[in-house]
């Protein structure tokens, strides 16, 4: 089957197309890292300068109006930075803390609410997310050989780090341009791609491998699906290969909920079950055991963070928390409290009230993707990502990697525009009378 061209139709589809397809590139250059936020707040003042004209000179495709979840997003960030100066004041932390934690927002919490907002009320296609992100695994697997290559013989793991680490950033790790890295347990080879770590190569993989099963040219699809599971596999994330795993079959099943033929079946799946409950009760903990095995440095780090992060915010910060995360002890190997877990990290940061500000929009998000998701193939893709965003957000800070998985959340913006709300009807009818979905 011949590959069908899927071109940027406008200057915004063009500015995501290249800002995606030439991933690699910026990579050498260390500025993956900036091409997100830079993106973001340029896209959102194109759209802030269209909401401000008159109707008539309005660009017809610009939405002025997004749905309501989309505007719960924004305030829910907003909300974010509102924590983030009331725990700096509570700490007397200092008016340069509040300046760099601000500029961290603008770079990593806000980036949530702008990609979604972006997806939802400016002119771009699921189809140009779905082909640019198989662009980008096709450039990993032209890539892996000299990656594995690399690692097994002297070439250095990190060949140089940017000088645009000047701009500032969470760390070195965002500004390397790394061939391979060594897993600290095992001594052999791991490898992170683009990203700073590898567990973050592995939450990509799955948005990648999501995008893939929704492109519908079969040549792309197939290098999609190969370059997702290239990823997964070689950063060797369990919760990646764990999420690879379940999402896109739990979507499929959910997306088919007004179907009498899954009630049915999952009658009889359900009885059968009951009759072997004990042995899979015993077989899903001996999983969870050989998971946590499967790396027990880390998940004993994991822990001592936790236990940490909620002991210290439930004495010492409840509402606001504490501003900043801070440096941990070494039970933890000096990891920062309040790392490794978006949502303990939130509570020793920033409060029950930066806890609440991504819960709420996040919960109201799912359950309306759940119900769209039984007619509208954008609104399944977009309830995938939202699962794999709450699957990592238990063992990543989400927020520092949303320059990473932006293309997921401009797709859940898209799942709520108005026209794909409408489409979702019309594809609906199509399918009640035979005819292919959209």
């Amino acid at each position: 089957m011949e590959a069908q061209a899927v071109n940027p139709e406008n200057i915004i589809e063009k500015w995501i197309w290249y800002a995606l397809i030439l991933t690699y590139p910026f990579y050498m250059l260390g500025a993956v890292y900036l091409v997100a936020p830079v993106l973001a707040w340029l896209l959102i003042m194109y759209w802030v300068y269209n909401f401000w004209l008159p109707q008539s000179m309005r660009a017809k495709s610009i939405q002025v109006e997004p749905h309501p979840v989309v505007m719960l997003w924004v305030v829910g960030m907003l909300v974010m930075e509102v924590a983030l100066l009331i725990g700096h004041l509570d700490f007397y932390l200092g008016i340069p803390a509040i300046i760099k934690s601000s500029i961290g927002w603008a770079k990593g919490w806000a980036l949530l609410a702008l990609f979604i907002m972006i997806g939802a009320t400016l002119p771009i296609r699921a189809e140009l997310i779905y082909r640019a992100c198989c662009v980008i695994c096709l450039h990993t697997l032209l890539l892996i050989p000299l990656f594995v290559v690399a690692a097994y013989t002297p070439i250095p793991g990190t060949i140089y780090i940017s000088p645009l680490k000047i701009i500032g950033g969470p760390g070195p790790e965002f500004f390397e341009f790394q061939l391979y890295g060594i897993n600290p347990e095992s001594l052999g080879p791991r490898w992170r791609f683009f990203t700073p770590w590898a567990p973050a190569a592995g939450l990509l993989a799955n948005f990648y491998f999501v995008f893939a099963l929704k492109e519908q040219n079969v040549r792309w699809r197939w290098i999609g699906i190969l370059g997702s599971i290239a990823m997964v596999l070689m950063c060797q994330s369990r919760a990646g290969l764990v999420a690879m795993l379940f999402v896109s079959p739990a979507v499929y099943f959910i997306s088919k909920l007004n179907s009498p033929a899954l009630w049915i079946s999952g009658g009889v799946g359900v009885s059968t079950m009951a009759v072997v409950a004990t042995q899979l009760m015993n077989f899903a903990e001996s999983s969870v055991e050989e998971f946590k095995s499967a790396r027990a440095g880390s998940s004993r780090v994991r822990a001592a963070l936790a236990r940490i992060a909620i002991q210290r915010w439930r004495d010492e910060a409840p509402i606001w928390g504490h501003g900043v995360v801070e440096r941990g002890p070494h039970l933890v190997e000096y990891m920062p409290i309040g790392s490794h877990h978006s949502w303990y990290g939130l509570l020793f940061v920033k409060g029950i009230v930066g806890f609440l500000a991504l819960l709420i929009p996040m919960a109201v998000t799912l359950m309306l993707l759940l119900v769209q998701a039984q007619n509208c193939r954008t609104a399944q893709a977009a309830l995938s990502c939202v699962l794999i965003l709450i699957m990592f957000s238990f063992g990543e800070n989400i927020e520092m990697l949303a320059y990473l998985f932006w293309p997921a959340l401009v797709l859940i913006g898209i799942a709520f525009r108005n026209d794909t709300l409408s489409k979702a009807i019309i594809e609906k009818q199509q399918r009640r009378n035979g005819v292919g979905r959209i």
